[in-house]
């Protein structure tokens, strides 16, 4: 537990001022990067689901999330890097206090199709997604958008964000039961496959995509 726990910190270490650097960066770079992780996350998605009934939906979901990701860091020079890093922020810190509190407080079993998520997992990742979310907002001048500020609204869209973010989770967990598997690969140490990582993202880009679109 410790060893892998160890791994995964290590692995985030490295990985995420890499993946900042790239979304960051945009144009290209950013393409490129993009590109690289629809490739795996499709590679991952073949060889979990490559004989079940559902393989050719999942390949067209992933398709038009990947879609949702790259027109969501274009959209607009003036908010396209915030709006695309506080999605992230969001599915990140929901991950991190679902992984964190799971694990302390444990607790009873949130739905049978994922069975190692937790209520005070669920708490845990919207408390974090909560504060984290907080903190951007308040330091958005950073990246050009200043007088935002923490309100009824944004509240409401964070916690909807981290809902989305662990409904996939569960998804994406669901599907890795069915096909008996715990990771859906080896290419992070102590995370698994990309897939495990952004089960949560993959959903959540597209559903901010489409309620942009509705507004």
């Amino acid at each position: 537990m410790r060893k892998e726990l160890v791994k995964r910190i290590l692995s985030s270490v490295i990985l995420i001022p890499l993946a900042i650097f790239f979304i960051v960066k945009g144009s290209f770079l950013f393409s490129i990067f993009i590109t690289i992780c629809f490739l795996i996350t499709l590679y991952e998605w073949h060889m979990m689901s490559k004989k079940k009934s559902y393989y050719f939906l999942g390949l067209i979901f992933l398709v038009f999330s990947f879609y949702t990701v790259y027109e969501l860091r274009n959209t607009s020079e003036n908010i396209s890097l915030s709006l695309f890093l506080f999605i992230t922020l969001i599915c990140v810190s929901t991950d991190v206090g679902g992984y964190i509190f799971g694990k302390l407080l444990k607790g009873p079993k949130l739905i049978k199709l994922s069975p190692n998520k937790t209520y005070s997992g669920m708490f845990g990742g919207y408390l974090l997604s909560l504060i984290f979310a907080n903190f951007f907002i308040e330091y958005t001048y950073v990246f050009g958008i200043a007088d935002l500020k923490f309100s009824i609204e944004s509240f409401f869209i964070i916690l909807l964000i981290s809902t989305v973010s662990q409904i996939g989770d569960i998804i994406i967990s669901y599907f890795k039961r069915l096909s008996k598997i715990k990771d859906t690969g080896k290419i992070i140490p102590g995370h698994g496959g990309l897939l495990d990582r952004i089960d949560g993202m993959i959903f959540a880009f597209p559903a901010t995509y489409l309620f942009l679109q509705l507004l």
